[in-house]
């Protein structure tokens, strides 16, 4: 057992905390901000929220000058949305044990496009319920990252259960999911002289292994979940400009089940200095379901869609596209940001029987300590 040889604590108005022990720190940060937001096409009611948030970070070092780190998020109203264990060697890289949601693999690339504030779909318009592809960043994972070599990295995540679930210490999954089972992300990250002017391509995939039989009928499942995304960026002097696809194949067998996704992002940013900056970026959300089921009987003609409420096979594939846009603005001061999202979203919620518009505009003031 460790024994603690000395605690110094201590506090400034009661926002920052720094607690050091024995070949490490502990370091508390926090941050807190407050929206008005107006949304259009429903009820607004009460437009003004708030958050705040708590982030523990502990570092200490080993022998040799190899250091490792714990980081823990405290998110709004006492949830603990993420925790992650870091190990930097010398020489072999990185090595970390995450509960974070979609923080290594491929789930830390699901949106990474220009920006002043926020993604296009987390810019206080409700019920957009978009899917952006996670690999095996939303279960408790194992990540390697390779040392830098001019620029690149390579990542592989590994979750030996890819159900979903972030597990506490002696804890197990158990029957969390019996759909899956091992995943595994792999992302290569190059990005040269990103401050001097340059670009940043990154390229992952992530494979899960799914049961390949299910239901009474055994049904066969032709494959596994496989995820995959790729992306570009460019800083030009001021101007940052990007793009990015992504898509998810969910090996639905399940007649009206989703089958698949595919997403496309883009944005551009504009610097103008260190504190102001302006945005534009759009997301699209392509949803498809299964048209048939093992053992159903082929539907044609006008018939097809009555099909569609029986469960029988049919040429008629369902799918629904999600548009949006958003403008932004941020401008900082000192540890003060105050920040403005103009969004307009197109048939959310994947809705097939009507074009749901929702749009909203959003002023937020934030502050770090």
């Amino acid at each position: 057992m460790n024994k603690l040889n000395k605690i110094g604590l201590s506090a400034l108005c009661g926002s920052l905390a720094s607690m050091t022990a024995y070949a490490g720190t502990l370091d508390v940060t926090g941050s807190a901000e407050a929206t008005y937001t107006s949304r259009g096409g429903e009820v607004t009611g009460n437009p003004i929220g708030m958050k705040s948030n708590l982030s523990f970070v502990g570092n200490g070092e080993l022998d040799g000058g190899q250091t490792f780190s714990v980081t823990i998020a405290h998110t709004d109203k006492a949830t603990w949305s993420s925790s992650n264990i870091t190990l930097n060697t010398n020489s072999l890289g990185t090595f970390v044990l995450s509960s974070a949601e979609g923080g290594q693999g491929i789930g830390g690339y699901d949106d990474n496009m220009p920006r002043a504030w926020e993604e296009v779909w987390d810019t206080g318009v409700g019920g957009i319920n978009a899917n952006f592809q996670k690999g095996v960043g939303s279960s408790t994972n194992i990540s390697w990252t390779s040392p830098k070599f001019a620029g690149t990295t390579l990542q592989v995540a590994y979750a030996p259960d890819n159900d979903g679930a972030q597990n506490a210490d002696k804890a197990t999954s158990g029957s969390t999911s019996d759909d899956f089972g091992a995943g595994y992300d792999i992302v290569l990250d190059v990005n040269p002289n990103w401050d001097a002017g340059g670009f940043n391509w990154f390229i992952g995939a992530s494979e899960t292994t799914k049961a390949k039989e299910r239901g009474a009928a055994a049904e066969n499942i032709s494959g596994d979940h496989q995820e995959a995304v790729t992306g570009l960026t460019l800083n030009i002097g001021p101007v940052e400009i990007g793009g990015q696809i992504s898509a998810e194949r969910l090996r639905a067998v399940t007649y009206g089940a989703v089958d698949y996704y595919a997403n496309t992002s883009w944005g551009v940013a504009f610097n103008v200095n260190d504190d102001l900056s302006f945005s534009y970026g759009e997301a699209r959300s392509l949803q498809a379901k299964t048209k048939h089921e093992s053992g159903k009987r082929t539907v044609e003609g006008a018939g097809a869609l009555s099909a569609l409420a029986h469960g029988v096979q049919s040429d008629y594939i369902p799918k629904s596209r999600m548009v949006g846009e958003s403008w932004q603005i941020a401008y900082t001061i000192g540890g003060v940001a105050l920040k403005y999202a103009d969004t307009k979203w197109d048939n959310s919620g994947y809705s097939y029987d009507a074009k749901i518009e929702k749009n909203a505009r959003t002023l937020a003031v934030s502050m770090a300590f």
